[in-house]
């Protein structure tokens, strides 16, 4: 089998209903099998498969385990010689993951590869960005960012300098779709766990360069993708600490923690 594609649904039944009839419409040249995996969601999600798509492989988690761990168990499912994992809102455009796996075909030294991300009015979405630091996270959520300095460093940091229209190698892909090479993840790893939301990209990203493989964002396969980051808030109020924020924050503690070379019982 070509392809084995994961959409880990937490309450987006209709999206994920949206997502399986796109992939279906979109995709005519692989080999490929569908796994939905269901955080826990209580929305109808497994009756709306069985009557909509009774040969997709339905999963269902008792409770919400988060984004990495919900994956992992579709991942440990998957037949496929690549793995897919894309997000519920996440629109796929004719022959984009065709396209992604022929570049991986092509380019074996290449384990994870992150489509061009575009908003409903056409616009790119800033989906490939360089390794996060604690200094950037300060320049993104304080007044320190307001800095000529600052200002530099996060333009580098979120590759503004970059047009967004060719291929490249990059060291990390947003999570909303990522193609993941399976022989190169047996070697790598699952994504951690330690991460119940945000930062597992990254991390899956960075231990792959350390394996000795590529990370590619390709510009050629464009899909559609509504992104809401529900963290996001403007300036200093980033600290007023939502239940969302909480997450993020303690999921970049994790990440520091863990590649400062800290012991981490979390």
């Amino acid at each position: 089998m070509d392809l084995s594609i994961i959409i880990l649904n937490y309450k987006t039944k209709g999206l994920v209903k949206h997502c399986i009839r796109n992939v279906k419409i979109s995709v005519q040249n692989l080999d490929y099998e569908i796994i939905i995996v269901d955080n826990g969601s209580n929305d109808g999600c497994g009756e709306m498969i069985q009557e909509n798509f009774p040969e997709i492989k339905f999963i269902q988690i008792p409770k919400n385990v988060g984004f990495a761990s919900g994956n992992n168990v579709g991942i440990k499912e998957a037949k496929g010689e690549y793995i897919m994992l894309l997000n519920p809102d996440v629109t796929v455009l004719n022959g984009s993951i065709e396209k992604m796996v022929a570049f991986m075909k092509n380019h074996i030294d290449v384990a994870l590869a992150g489509p061009k991300l575009i908003n409903p009015n056409g616009s790119y979405q800033i989906s490939c960005r360089t390794f996060q630091t604690p200094s950037l996270i300060l320049y993104r959520r304080t007044p320190l960012g307001n800095f000529p300095k600052a200002k530099e460093k996060l333009k580098k940091h979120l590759m503004l300098d970059f047009d967004h229209n060719s291929n490249r190698e990059v060291d990390w892909v947003m999570g909303a779709c990522m193609l993941i090479r399976k022989s190169a993840l047996d070697k790598v790893g699952l994504l951690d766990e330690r991460f119940f939301f945000y930062v597992e990209d990254m991390d899956w990203c960075r231990r792959f360069w350390e394996n000795g493989y590529k990370v590619y964002y390709l510009a050629e396969a464009e899909m559609v993708h509504l992104y809401e980051r529900a963290s996001a808030v403007e300036g200093w109020k980033f600290w007023t600490f939502n239940k969302m924020t909480r997450r993020h924050i303690a999921s970049w503690f994790k990440y520091f923690t863990k590649y400062l070379g800290v012991k981490n019982n979390a």
